[in-house]
């Protein structure tokens, strides 16, 4: 998405697809089309937010060791200040790095190190690495229950498990819609598509239209939800169901 007005990524699909037609490793006449996703590099939670849980797990992990720890760590702070909670979290790691032995313990090491990787960062490149938020990237579901802030990629790939396309977008977007650009790349690049394999997201009635029209066998499993509208009760032009949220989203 950032090579703005450049098919860079198409060249590259192509090119790969010229060779291994060349060297006759594609045989079939099938694609196979799925989206993965990939979070932003974008941290919801602020800078002090992520120092005050780093510092909380360091603690829980002394704790299982000796307990009597406790007694010796500094009040935690509670006013909400990011330099406060700095001076809280430098005075902690000191604390434990005196004690040789428990400091040694790989479960407090590891969650030790992790929060000197927080605190030593210089202080406005903490502020700017977590609170910079990538415009482009939407929230997206994984399941019903789980959700991503990030893209989508969207993958076409013959059985010999070659990509022919691929396209890029915001996490929210609808697996289904991507089908018939996918498709078209995929011939673009050389690849007689006969058949096309995928999940329920892609048996949208749009998609079996298109299939039915250019002659290609659109395998994919029929869902209810999918395929029409619930009574005429959802407007198409409004809604899209979104497979992974199971959920109509506007």
């Amino acid at each position: 998405m950032r090579l703005k007005d450049s098919n860079f990524l198409d060249l590259l699909i192509n090119k790969i697809v010229e060779i291994t037609l060349e060297q006759g490793v594609i045989k079939s006449k099938s694609i196979i089309v799925d989206s993965t996703h990939t979070k932003a590099r974008y941290n919801q939670k602020s800078p002090r937010e992520n120092l005050v849980e780093y510092s909380k797990r360091l603690r829980k992990a002394l704790y299982a060791i000796d307990e009597t720890m406790k007694e010796q760590f500094p009040a935690k702070v509670n006013n909400g200040l990011l330099e406060d909670e700095l001076v809280c979290c430098q005075k902690l790691i000191t604390i434990i790095e005196n004690e040789e032995i428990i400091s040694g313990y790989p479960a407090v090491k590891e969650k030790l190190n992790m929060l000197k990787e927080l605190v030593d960062d210089d202080l406005e490149q903490l502020a700017l690495a977590l609170l910079s938020k990538d415009s482009d990237a939407k929230v997206g579901h994984k399941t019903a229950d789980t959700s991503f802030f990030g893209y989508k990629t969207h993958i076409a790939m013959t059985e010999e498990r070659i990509i022919t396309a691929a396209t890029v977008t915001s996490g929210e977007k609808h697996d289904g819609k991507q089908l018939q650009e996918l498709v078209e790349k995929s011939e673009e690049a050389a690849i007689e598509v006969r058949n096309i394999i995928g999940d329920t997201a892609y048996s949208e009635k749009d998609n079996i239209g298109y299939a039915k029209e250019n002659n290609i066998c659109l395998v994919s499993k029929l869902s209810k939800s999918v395929t029409h509208l619930q009574a005429g009760r959802i407007n198409p032009n409004t809604f899209e169901f979104n497979k992974d949220a199971e959920m109509y989203v506007c």
